[in-house]
């Protein structure tokens, strides 16, 4: 459990699905699926604030961005959590594969999408002005399936960033552990309170997700846009395989 805390905290600093590492351990210790989504969630808080900030370089200047899509993060993950407790785990469970699969599309044509963002910046067009409202409410809704069932989250956030808005991708990877920590944060308190978990799973992957978080922030800061662009790609793959055949 604590390898994989690790594993899972270098990931969903880099890519997200950190999720898809630790869940499956979980359940083979021997945790009921509802314990170990909790569990999970709960010792994944670590990881995502040592991730915020071992991207803090890049985080520099989107303060105000970084405030308000974290207003609906929390919205988003206590929403997603109260599903959790409340739903049967099938309720989601189709639409989940579908936007992760829909993510990928949109990182993959993340380039294709700038470029012809900045060309009508430059002939003088008009750039959607309502982006602001539609990554608010696309964030926040992806805050809801992130505080339902984490696994590929950041893909999800950066594939709606990188459709609305013109940074690079860096910034834009930075940008997503926050929203990341805080539907984590506000899932886990929901979870202490209300659900069932298992304390020595959750300290271990805490430990160990923590100590990933900044590993994979570390590293993932030195790769080029292409470098990790293709690695959200082939880890949300996985994870698209994962669930569908889950």
């Amino acid at each position: 459990m604590l390898a994989a805390g690790t594993g899972a905290g270098a990931v969903n600093a880099v890519v997200g699905s950190g999720t898809l590492i630790t869940f499956p351990v979980l359940l083979a210790a021997g945790l009921p699926p509802v314990t170990a989504t909790v569990s999970n969630g709960l010792g994944l808080v670590p990881g995502s604030i040592t991730a915020v900030l071992g991207y803090r370089e890049e985080l520099r200047g989107q303060r105000q961005r970084v405030l308000l899509l974290g207003v609906g993060a929390v919205l988003g993950g206590l929403a997603g959590a109260v599903l959790l407790l409340t739903l049967p785990a099938s309720a989601l469970e189709r639409i989940v594969p579908v936007l992760v699969g829909l993510a990928l599309v949109l990182v993959a044509c993340q380039p294709w999408i700038a470029k012809r963002v900045r060309r009508r910046r430059e002939a003088g067009g008009t750039v959607r002005r309502a982006r602001g409202p539609l990554l608010f409410t696309g964030l926040t809704l992806a805050g809801v399936y992130g505080g339902y069932f984490s696994a590929a989250q950041g893909i999800l956030y950066v594939s709606l960033m990188g459709m609305l808005l013109d940074e690079t991708l860096q910034r834009l990877n930075a940008v997503k552990n926050v929203p990341a920590a805080v539907v984590n944060t506000v899932a886990a308190v929901l979870f202490l309170i209300f659900a069932h978990f298992d304390w020595t799973a959750v300290l271990l992957i805490a430990g160990g997700s923590a100590l990933g978080g900044l590993i994979g922030a570390r590293t993932g800061r030195r790769f080029s846009p292409a470098v990790l662009r293709t690695l959200i790609v082939s880890v949300g793959t996985v994870a698209l395989v994962h669930l569908v055949l889950r």
